[in-house]
């Protein structure tokens, strides 16, 4: 019950924390549409800043898509960790109906539906994990755009010294795209201990 109740936790939690990191990428791809404008009105003070601008925005997109794939997924693992809830109370009733029968004629009767049981809750169980470790693998995919986007960003910060008294408005951004790819990172981290977590717990 216990393992159950903290699945339930974690895959919440992972909801939530997924749900930050796509607000910080619609973030990072406003900060590119600023960015953008910035360097288009700088002209060729910031010739160098403009592609990054176009970069930092596929980065945005790619991250982006990422999650709502993820979060596909971690739907999925909620609607498995109910199936698990529910066959594990299900076992349980049969086992306590199957002990408080043990002197009854008909108790072999039991035993075909909590065999079916049981089996059905391994199933669900197997499914289970196999999308965490799923879950996981598309996690670290996550990783690759928020550590690409704190390169850009150190890239960004020396194109903009270029800018003349662009520099402030270009390092801002720079400033903001490294900010939101280090809470990302965090944030992806977190969903990450949360399911491995809940997958050693079996």
């Amino acid at each position: 019950m216990q393992r159950n109740k903290s699945q339930f936790v974690a895959v919440a939690s992972i909801a939530a924390e997924l749900s930050a990191v796509m607000e910080v990428a619609k973030e990072i791809s406003l900060a590119a549409a600023n960015a953008k404008a910035i360097a288009f009105r700088a002209g060729e003070k910031a010739k160098g800043f403009q592609p990054i601008t176009d970069f930092i925005n596929e980065l945005a997109k790619e991250t982006i898509q990422l999650v709502n794939d993820i979060n596909e997924h971690a739907l999925k693992l909620y609607r498995l960790t109910v199936q698990v809830q529910r066959t594990t109370d299900a076992r349980k009733r049969f086992e306590k109906v199957s002990a408080l029968a043990e002197s009854a004629t008909h108790r072999a009767s039991l035993s075909g539906a909590l065999q079916q049981v049981q089996r059905r809750q391994m199933q669900y169980r197997r499914a289970f994990n196999a999308d965490v470790s799923e879950l996981l693998a598309q996690l670290a995919d996550v990783m690759h755009p928020a550590r690409a986007a704190r390169v850009i960003a150190a890239n960004s910060r020396i194109e903009a010294s270029q800018a003349g008294e662009y520099l402030q408005s270009l390092q801002a951004v720079a400033e903001s795209v490294d900010h939101a790819a280090q809470i990302i990172n965090d944030k992806v981290n977190r969903c990450r201990s949360a399911l491995s977590a809940i997958r050693g717990m079996d």
